[in-house]
């Protein structure tokens, strides 16, 4: 039995799990369905598929359908036949896709959790703990576990078969799309203007066509990306809804700039409590709907805006890569020290080092935050290394095209796209973007830098194509991120938490982070960069990493200490030291 191919796919709306390979079929079924008892989706569809050469399944952005690869919206597939095993990611990264090879076959899943029941051992991956700590995200092609990996966006991966030997060859890889700048660049603003304006009316066209007639939800900052998705929406004739955040007291309000945009628009704004009691209400539950670590402050307030859309609609829009294809304001510092730099060749930072720094983590800290054992197993890792291919210098001649295409395989893919949709997932929501659109994208590569950022402002091609459609409130101001008041939550409302999350005892049992790590953050002793709202971010980055560790891999926390200081108010330490002082 172990050299005849055997080959079985779940599916669900918005999951698949599967294997390939050489094994007794019985064993590889019992497995499999352990795999599917441990999920709460009773709606797994089972196909076995032996001496097929047909397509199994196509992910999309709304779910599971059967579809050709090449078709513009599939965001995942996986193709099996007798001999191989294809799988592939569209560009963006929509939706992520896991795999791990355990003797002669092949599991793959499009949720890490899927295969953690199929794993021997779930051993942490230490150059996975490591990128998080750069990035607060996974790099792939790794995950937080050692002997599953994922497969990077824009790639398709196939494995060969031998059903004489009863053996897999090591997968070939494909490199599916680049994104590179053009020889021809657009340098006529009219022209580019009228252009962009048919592309972002056809890429809405495009994502609504299976609509029938029913609301959609969008959810709704304010900003510029998410503005013009609700006016594009509502141009074509939609119904829509949309949805926006409410920090209460805390943090900088962005509700006011969407109740502009709704009014504008004449359609329904829905404030989504985002207190600081409401975030931790729901905290364990986006944990585990991530289903990676991922530790930007942002992920918990977008849980909150799914959970109540998915009360009212079964599709939201979100304005999510506006940033990454119109060269938004996180490029500007990094253009600004890279012309300093050149200016100023002493002590000069390489380019990779210089981008590793925009992400504000914990590169450069190593030897404060992880305990010496850790640090010894990093000295041969360079966290450059996960930027060569996205900073291919070959891939642009410019700056600014080589700094889009490293923010749309990274932030983009890496990062942003797939926590979207795994929050989206989680509630039944099917989740489309806009700036995802592939013609769209391609076509930006064309564009000149000037057109992209003139002067100190970004994103200038994009105002100037829509500044008819929005108040020029909302298209002028200047970009903000979202004011998630993390450093306020943490050295108030969550202080006592921070005790129970980021416990001394605990740390120095699990053997990774330094145990005292979370007193020195507060304290402002890691390091001078290391202020103001860098505090909550850096917090929030080893919260999530600690949660995902108890909630994903249920693994035991251990006995706490007492011996720190968040059981008195952060208010005493404060008015010790000035007392000290």
């Amino acid at each position: 039995m172990r050299n005849t191919i055997s080959c079985k796919v779940a599916t669900s709306p918005h999951q698949i799990v599967g294997y390939w390979g050489y094994d007794q079929p019985e064993e590889l079924a019992k497995l499999l369905n352990v795999v599917l008892n441990q999920t709460s989706d009773n709606q797994w569809n089972l196909k076995s598929l032996v001496s097929t050469k047909n397509i199994v399944a196509i992910l999309c952005a709304g779910g599971l359908t059967s579809n050709s690869p090449t078709n513009a919206s599939s965001d995942a597939w996986v193709k099996i036949t007798q001999s191989n095993l294809i799988v592939g990611r569209e560009a963006f990264g929509r939706v992520p896709f896991y795999w791990t090879q355990i003797e002669q076959v092949i599991w793959f899943a499009s949720r890490l959790q899927l295969l953690l029941p199929v794993v021997t051992s779930r051993e942490v991956s230490i150059p996975a703990l490591y990128g998080y700590s750069c990035f607060s995200y996974v790099p792939t092609p790794l995950t937080p576990i050692t002997n599953i990996l994922a497969l990077p966006a824009g790639t398709q991966q196939t494995w060969q078969g031998d059903a004489v030997a009863g053996t897999i060859a090591s997968p070939q890889t494909e490199q599916l799309l680049e994104w590179c700048e053009q020889t021809e660049q657009i340098q006529d603003e009219t022209a580019a203007i009228s252009e962009l304006q048919l592309l972002l009316k056809a890429g809405i066209e495009h994502q609504i066509a299976d609509l029938d007639n029913e609301p959609v939800g969008v959810f709704l900052s304010g900003g510029l990306d998410s503005s013009v998705v609700a006016a594009l929406l509502v141009q074509a004739g939609v119904k829509v809804r949309a949805y926006t955040l409410d920090f209460g007291n805390s943090g900088i309000p962005e509700y006011p700039y969407a109740e502009q945009v709704a009014h504008w628009l004449n359609i329904p704004l829905i404030k989504v409590d985002a207190t600081p009691k409401r975030i931790q209400q729901v905290l364990l539950p986006t944990v585990k709907a991530l289903d990676l670590p991922f530790g930007d402050g942002v992920t918990v307030p977008l849980f909150l805006l799914n959970q109540v859309a998915s009360q009212e609609t079964r599709m939201i829009f979100n304005g999510e890569g506006g940033d990454q294809l119109f060269a938004g304001w996180t490029n500007k510092p990094l253009i600004a020290a890279t012309v300093y730099q050149t200016e100023h060749p002493l002590g000069r930072e390489s380019f990779e080092q210089q981008y590793l720094r925009t992400f504000h983590r914990l590169w450069g800290y190593e030897e404060q935050v992880f305990q010496p054992a850790i640090v010894a197993q990093l000295q041969h890792l360079q966290p450059q290394d996960w930027l060569d291919s996205a900073l291919d210098a070959t891939s642009a001649s410019s700056l600014l095209h080589r700094l889009r295409r490293a923010t749309l395989m990274l932030k983009g893919a890496q990062n942003i796209h797939p926590r979207a949709t795994n929050l989206a997932f989680a509630h039944g929501l099917q989740v489309r973007s806009l700036f995802c659109d592939l013609p769209l994208a391609q076509w930006t590569f064309r564009l000149s830098g000037e057109l992209c950022l003139q002067g100190s402002c970004e994103k200038y091609i994009l105002k100037r194509a829509v500044e008819s459609w929005l108040p020029p409130e909302i298209v002028w101001r200047r970009k903000r991120g979202m004011g998630v008041p993390l450093t306020s939550w943490c050295l108030h409302d969550w202080w006592r938490n921070l005790g129970m999350w980021l416990n001394p005892a605990i740390l120095q049992a699990e053997g990774h982070w330094q145990p005292k790590l979370a007193e020195q953050i507060v304290f402002g002793k890691l390091g001078g960069a290391i202020q103001g709202r860098r505090i909550g971010e850096i917090l929030w980055l080893l919260i999530m990493w600690q949660l995902w560790r108890s909630q994903v891999l249920g693994e035991p926390l251990g006995k706490r200490t007492w011996n720190h200081p968040f059981w008195l108010p952060y208010q005493f330490w404060s008015y010790s030291k000035q007392w000290m002082q």
